[in-house]
């Protein structure tokens, strides 16, 4: 399922990324990598806000869409 239809709060693994090359490498820096452990924290807005490793990051809703858990 996409990330923001994921549930809130809840530990999520991330299954597939559907981006071009250059997001691919932009979202690795951010931690966000096939298999990673994330956590849906908000998905309200325009913004999705997601906790990955020790860190809070927002990302645009558009992209989170093509981020299968």
């Amino acid at each position: 399922m996409p990330l923001p239809m994921a549930p809130v709060g809840e530990a999520l693994t991330v299954k597939k990324i559907l981006v071009d090359e250059r997001d691919r490498r932009h979202l690795a820096d951010l931690g966000i990598v096939t298999g990673a452990q994330v956590e849906l924290i908000s998905a309200a807005g325009g913004s999705v806000i997601l906790r990955v490793k020790d860190g809070r990051l927002a990302i645009d809703r558009a992209l989170a869409l093509k981020i299968l858990v």
